[in-house]
């Protein structure tokens, strides 16, 4: 029986990895990218996802070398889709002859299909079935279970790739420190002196209420002193301007039309993020940065961050649990576990 990996029995020089899905998706799967990279050193590692991503694939120019647009898809929701490109899309794919394509944006129910159109030499990626192997394809069972960066570590591992652990990275380029200083949002802040809010996320449903952002901030603000600052994205502005107006304290409103370099430059210099599960929450994993993460509907074994000590992922559906939040604020700011708990990093959710 021939025991040589997947990723061992093909000559593999350009390869091309279809994710189209949103920011805090895309971190999460950095970690497989990673380990992709150091399987395929040499290889041409062409990324292709929602437009978006373009700036994801720049960031990440250490692990993707190329990132193509990808058209859309009737069965996938997540953007309008581009008829009029999809012809030219497939055809271009098609004819620059991939070794291998690499399907990581879920169980493969669509996904698998398109990217069985990219007519790679081997296909590998998730199923909700059994198993499948032969020669030039590999599928595995989707994991039901765990969270994100370490399903799709998975698959890797099951190609034969070096895993190098499921840590998020976000690295910080020149360009966002420059574009954040120019921006003039918060000129006088002092880094290690601030606490970032950031009460949006790309669905408003998932968002917890104002005066509960409001309520914590204000309670931080009296207890420890630091200045306050409202995150978020231009189309965000109207939510943290609904914070401010709750707050007793105030707070300096940086919902602002700047780049998520620029705004993971300014959260960087701070002692703590609290926001909802949305995709700043992977860059403070990212970051190394402290959080306390509010989830209201996703599954949260799945979408928290895997340090439970640093990043510490409450569930709150009914926006009754001020109070949990700023003891877990509070315990990441003083290094003083709540209720004398002791600190392991493996505690479950709260």
């Amino acid at each position: 029986m021939n025991r040589r990996s997947f990723l061992n029995r093909h000559e593999i020089r350009k390869v091309i990895v279809f994710r189209a899905l949103q920011l805090g998706d895309m971190l999460c799967a950095v970690p497989a990218l990673r380990a992709l990279r150091a399987a395929l050193p040499d290889a041409r590692i062409v990324l292709t996802g929602l437009p978006w991503a373009a700036q994801f694939a720049q960031r990440f120019d250490a692990y993707v070398d190329e990132f193509l647009s990808f058209p859309g898809h009737p069965l996938l929701p997540e953007q309008p889709v581009r008829h009029e490109e999809l012809t030219a899309f497939y055809a271009s794919i098609c004819e620059r002859g991939f070794d291998l394509a690499l399907q990581l944006h879920g169980s493969g129910d669509v996904t698998n299909h398109i990217v069985g159109g990219f007519g790679a030499r081997s296909m590998a990626g998730f199923t909700r079935g059994e198993a499948s192997q032969s020669e030039r394809t590999l599928l595995v069972p989707y994991p039901e279970a765990g969270a994100e960066p370490e399903r799709l570590l998975h698959l890797l591992d099951r190609l034969g790739a070096p895993i190098a652990g499921s840590k998020l990275e976000f690295p910080l380029r020149h360009e966002d420190i420059e574009e954040l200083e120019a921006s003039q949002l918060a000129p006088d802040l002092e880094p290690g002196n601030y606490i970032c809010i950031h009460p949006g996320a790309r669905k408003r449903d998932k968002c917890w209420p104002p005066a509960c952002f409001a309520e914590v901030a204000d309670q931080l603000r009296h207890e420890f002193g630091f200045d306050t600052v409202l995150t978020g994205s231009a189309d965000e502005a109207l939510l943290a301007r609904a914070v401010a107006e709750r707050m007793r304290t105030p707070a300096i409103e940086a919902a602002a039309p700047i780049s998520i370099g620029a705004m993971a430059a300014l959260m960087s210099r701070s002692r703590l993020l609290i926001c909802n599960d949305t995709g700043v929450s992977h860059i403070a994993a990212g970051l190394g940065l402290n959080s306390v993460v509010v989830f209201s509907k996703a599954d949260i074994a799945r979408w928290a961050p895997t340090d439970r000590l640093r990043h510490r992922c409450i569930w709150d559906p009914a926006a009754e649990r001020a109070a949990v939040v700023l003891e877990h604020a509070r315990a990441l700011l003083t290094g003083t576990e709540p209720s004398g708990q002791r600190a392991t990093g493996m505690w479950p959710y709260w």
